[in-house]
């Protein structure tokens, strides 16, 4: 039983357990506690309610995965960007409400081919980087406009609320694209020679280069993908909010980094599992709607709880690592021993 333990706690798969136990629980509590908690359209939400930010931390955990210090700052910026540029252009133009949404995704494309080419090319921090595109598409938002800009085209609108209705029960659009993108991403990451050289190059970038790998193409590809998925959340964000406004996805960013390392995405790159990025996003989302069932608690509450996880997360990810290297030195000793 204790080799067992030990071996479950060594498995790249023991955060995503963990996260899996802890969503589950939560969900049970608000379900014993509250009458109407347990009900199929209460989960339906979690997903409908955050698929913005679903959809952003999955670009943000492909960043986190290929290691260097990945991360991107940028993303809440780009959200707000484009709903301002999505709510400016059909003010202003008689664009095609698609065509409009097609050049936000290409601005998010831009916006990470630009991170990922400062990033790779120039061997810039992450952070400093990104943080430098995040002033930049927040100064773009506040030019096109400091004041909130409703969307008020009529076919935007309908694509807003279209939903899909089963029995009685419905989910959004922006819902099934968020799952969608979680499965395609599950999907690259697993069973493509891109996916298995973004964990390559964020286990040890220099082995990664000795294997032939195309580390710089990788990286920058991670970056793009990370924009288009910032971009992407920005449109299904102005689903919800039919407007433009500088301080949307405020600190979206923020939210999504830690949903990923809640999820068993480890910082330092290489190890994660992109079903547990969804499932601490909805670990959030779940303890948003426990203190709305609850009434009287401030939504502020839901940063204390998820800044206590994200803390023990970090500390339960370095106690793993440290097995795991205890571990493979004893499996080390034991196989030289036997060779003697």
């Amino acid at each position: 039983m204790r080799k067992f333990l030990s071996n479950l706690v060594a498995s790249q798969n023991f955060p995503f357990y963990v996260t899996a136990f802890l969503f589950v629980l939560l969900f049970a509590i608000g379900s014993v506690t509250f009458t109407g908690f347990f009900s199929l359209q209460v989960f339906l939400n979690l997903f409908i309610d955050n698929a913005p930010l679903i959809i952003v931390t999955v670009g943000i955990t492909f960043t986190i995965l290929s290691g260097f210090s990945g991360i991107d700052l940028s993303v809440g910026a780009v959200v707000s960007l484009s709903c301002m540029t999505l709510a400016v252009l059909m003010r202003d133009t008689t664009i095609n409400p698609y065509i409009c949404m097609l050049i936000v995704l290409l601005i998010g494309i831009v916006v990470g081919l630009v991170n990922g080419a400062l990033i790779t090319y120039f061997r810039l921090q992450p952070f400093i980087v990104t943080l430098g595109t995040m002033f930049l598409c927040r100064g773009i938002t506040a030019i096109l406009s400091r004041d909130s800009v409703a969307i008020v085209n009529q076919e935007y609108s309908e694509l807003a609320f279209t939903s899909f209705e089963f029995s009685d029960y419905f989910i959004s659009l922006g819902a099934v694209i968020a799952l969608f993108m979680v499965l395609i991403a599950t999907i690259i990451l697993r069973y493509t020679s891109f996916g298995r050289g973004v964990y390559a190059i964020g286990g040890n970038e220099q082995s990664a280069r000795l294997m032939g790998l195309k580390v710089d193409s990788i990286r920058i590809k991670v970056y793009v993908i990370s924009g288009f998925c910032a971009a992407l959340g920005g449109i299904t964000y102005s689903w919800i909010m039919l407007s433009g406004y500088t301080l949307h996805g405020l600190g979206m960013e923020m939210e999504a980094i830690a949903s990923s390392v809640i999820g068993g995405t480890q910082l330092m790159g290489g190890v994660g599992f992109m079903p547990g990025t969804l499932l601490g996003v909805m670990i959030q989302g779940t303890i948003l709607t426990i203190i709305s069932f609850q009434g009287t608690l401030s939504a502020w509450w839901t940063k204390i709880v998820v800044g206590v996880l994200l803390c023990l997360f970090i500390v339960m990810q370095a106690i793993v690592t440290s097995h795991k290297s205890k571990l493979m030195n004893l499996n080390a000793e034991d196989s030289a021993s036997k060779d003697r």
